[in-house]
């Protein structure tokens, strides 16, 4: 029925008589061919043609999804979804009365459409045109056009230009603010009511977000021209999924790649002569402050010995029919919004607040970062566009031309505080924030964040005092910090702000840098070793441990030898077919508090191969061997099979039928990452890992690349590409992209449409 009202729909659009279209020229106006799996590819002569395609087709396959996150982001969720539902804020589950409270009060608007006036034109434009194509959609959908999920749902509305810009807000803050979304929206003066929701202090590695990515150059190139492999990890479920498509644009702009609901072009991908990825960065893109405030008014504080009013903001939130409105009043500072997490004692007393201040609130600066590598020629542009712009939000770039130059910039919004800054102004309990964020003196205007020239916005540091480096070799990032991206040549130490130095680096940064070395080790880079190192479901913390724990096996008995006999028969992957992997993935979670873990502690002079060697000595034979007994004994009386197949335990359900999927945790020192969670039924879930993977390479004509999305373009059960790419990425296939029109027309499914109006 859908398929037959789109069609209905784009005979009108393109059936139109000949002498209407001679009266004007149409103010948007586009072509999109879809290809194998649905992959668009939008041609349009200007950028609000290309704004207005890239809607079009979005909204095809993902409507639902991307007309719920304008709800989100204009605060409306409690009204259609009611408060105390939950939903996907950011990377974490966030109750709806919060998320609203926090985008009716830290989402500012008339800020935003202040700002919006300094865009270049051409982000004006697709921005315009995205609304345009947007609205569009809705219109020859129909009542009946729209998918199930949503069909007749008043919250599927059309969009203005605001919807548009709350959207990218929302998406530079996804690494900083939004996940102290409750902690902002529940921070109230002394003497309030306690809040009714739980608030954490979230772990930065544990927000969902991570991502490999690999960039090499002539010198270890089977071709001698760049390549670029990118393996972001993303959610499989929710607004931050990936979308592919392919944009022809004015002025000889073409990309091809990826973006996030709302984005309106390509974020990740490739274009004629350069590729690039991103990873999430250990930047921290906010400051800490910590409020001295005034003995009379528990809403001024002090700076410099004067006393300073916070600036109240009430904000209503409509709630649903019948029910009154909630009205709440948040405080503000010069160093921004007041927030509260009392399980971990940060509390609003009488003598002291806190607030947080984010580099990334108010920037609009990505769109024209991105259109700029976009169009690069060479990594020098691409290094050019992140630098001057300073508007990558929280992700690391790594680029290739085909020139053979190969880039790591770790580039991006940061606050300008130098390491000087972040001990002079830390105060007595700096310390237990540090893992989180760097924590400052709010009572002395000299611990603000330092005004650089130079900068497009005052505050931010420079590019020259962030990490970028080009080389003709390879370099990679699994996101760790700038310490490291190869181990032949560290990076001098920078601010503490851009993260650590000299630290253990994660199993997957480690897994990365020995898989890679030896994939170079037997030969130049290809397309087939890109692959196979893409995909490469070994578990380093398996090679690290278990020959040290199969030599205690002799001694096991009952439980524990149970699950020696299987841990031995395992290959050690994470593939489909590998039996034993989802033991020794609850095995590893069991034995992360033994002390001593590691006979041979972590040395930052061999930061690849330390720590290692499991400890065996003393009591922790019996432990490890207790442990091991203690997750047998656990799966045993739960049904499950210790020598089980990985595809059987790890999958996703298309309708009726199950599709394994391969790969594991990051944290066992895994590249190809798959994070799941348990199902009712027992079964592993993927929630976030391996997305958007691509292998780009270059020849003469142009690029050379093959990709996959692991969770397919559509969210919509109903389409044909709800699942295709899914089953592609379960048996490793890879997907060579049609880039020039010659491939384009070969691998073409339906016709050709225009729209226009």
């Amino acid at each position: 029925m859908r398929k037959s009202v789109l069609a209905a729909a784009t005979a009108v659009l393109v059936m139109a008589p000949a002498a209407t279209q001679a009266k004007a020229k149409p103010t948007f106006d586009a072509t999109i061919t879809r290809t194998t799996y649905g992959i668009p590819h939008i041609a349009a002569k200007d950028w609000r043609g290309v704004g207005y395609g890239v809607a079009y087709a979005y909204a095809e396959d993902n409507l639902c999804l991307l007309a719920e996150e304008f709800v989100t982001v204009a605060g409306e969720r409690s009204r259609f979804f009611g408060p105390e539902a939950k939903a996907v804020l950011g990377f974490e589950e966030v109750d709806n009365l919060s998320s609203d409270v926090f985008f009716r009060a830290v989402i500012d608007l008339p800020a935003l459409r202040e700002s919006a006036g300094a865009l270049t034109p051409r982000a004006q434009q697709l921005i315009e045109g995205y609304v345009a194509g947007y609205n569009r959609f809705l219109k020859d959908a129909g009542a009946q056009g729209i998918p199930a999920e949503c069909r007749g749902k008043a919250w599927v509305r059309p969009i203005t230009a605001d919807d548009m810009l709350r959207m990218n807000e929302k998406q530079m803050l996804l690494a900083s603010s939004l996940n102290l979304a409750p902690a902002i929206a529940n921070a109230a003066p002394p003497g309030s009511p306690a809040p009714k929701v739980a608030i954490t202090m979230p772990d930065p590695k544990e927000l969902g977000m991570g991502s490999n990515g690999w960039a090499f150059g002539s010198e270890v190139t089977a071709d001698g021209r760049g390549m670029v492999i990118g393996n972001p990890h993303f959610p499989w479920q929710g607004p931050n999924r990936f979308w592919q498509m392919h944009i022809k644009g004015p002025k000889g702009y073409e990309v091809m790649g990826v973006g996030l609901a709302g984005t309106p072009m390509v974020t990740l991908g490739f274009n004629r002569d350069v590729a690039w990825t991103h990873t999430v960065t250990e930047a921290q893109h906010f400051t800490l402050y910590q409020l001295a405030l005034d003995p009379a008014d528990p809403t001024r504080y002090l700076v410099d010995g004067k006393s300073e009013a916070m600036t109240a903001q009430t904000v209503t939130v409509p709630m649903p029919e019948g029910k009154p409105a909630v009205t709440r009043t948040l405080y503000s500072t010069r160093f921004g919004p007041v927030f509260v997490v009392p399980t971990r004692g940060v509390t609003w007393n009488a003598k002291t607040a806190f607030t947080l201040k984010d580099a990334n609130r108010g920037n609009q600066r990505g769109i024209e970062t991105w259109l700029r590598i976009g169009e690069a020629k060479n990594i020098g542009d691409v290094r050019a566009a992140v630098s001057e712009t300073l508007g990558i939000p929280w992700v690391n770039t790594i680029a290739a031309d085909r020139h053979g130059d190969a880039l790591h910039a770790d580039v991006t919004a940061v606050p300008n505080v130098s390491a000087e800054k972040a001990k002079t102004c830390a105060t007595p309990i700096a310390g237990l924030f540090a893992e989180f964020a760097i924590l400052l003196d709010g009572s002395k205007s000299s611990c603000d964040w330092d005004a650089a020239p130079g900068t497009p916005v005052p505050g931010l540091m420079p590019a020259n005092d962030q990490a970028a480096t080009t080389v003709k070799t390879w370099l990679t990032n699994s996101n760790d910090s700038y310490w490291i991206s190869n181990p032949a040549m560290p990076h001098r130490e920078l601010s503490p702000i851009l993260g650590e130095y000299r630290t253990a680096r994660s199993l997957r940064t480690r897994s990365n840098f020995i898989e890679t070395g030896t994939a170079l080790a037997a030969g130049k880079l290809d397309h087939a070793r890109a692959k196979a190192l893409a995909f490469g479901n070994a578990s380093l913390a398996a090679d690290l441990i278990l020959p040290e724990l199969l030599t205690l096996c002799p001694t096991a008995e009952g439980a524990a030898a149970r699950g020696c006999a299987a841990l031995a028969k395992w290959d050690r992957r994470f593939d489909a077919d590998s039996r034993g992997a989802r033991l020794f993935r609850a095995f590893w979670q069991g034995i992360g508090s033994i002390k001593g873990l590691w006979a041979v502690p972590f040395d930052p002079a061999d930061p690849v191969n330390t720590p290692r060697d499991l400890g065996t000595e003393g009591e922790n034979a019996a432990k490890l061997l207790a442990a091991l007994a203690s997750v047998v004994t656990a799966m045993e009386e739960q049904g499950l099979a210790l020598d089980s197949r990985w595809g059987d335990e790890q999958l996703v359900m298309a309708g009726n039928a199950a599709i394994p999927i391969h790969g594991g945790p990051g944290w066992l020192g895994i590249l190809n990452m798959q994070e799941s969670e348990r199902a009712a039924s027992g079964k592993l879930i993927p929630r976030h890992g391996t997305s958007y993977i691509q292998i780009v390479g270059f020849d003469e004509k142009g690029p050379v690349a093959d990709a996959i999305l692991s969770y397919s373009q559509s969210t919509d059960p109903a389409s044909p590409h709800a699942y295709d790419q899914t089953r592609a990425y379960a048996q490793k296939r890879w997907h060579r992209l049609p880039f020039s029109a010659k491939d384009i027309k070969a691998k073409a499914i339906g016709k050709t449409r225009r729209i226009a109006e």
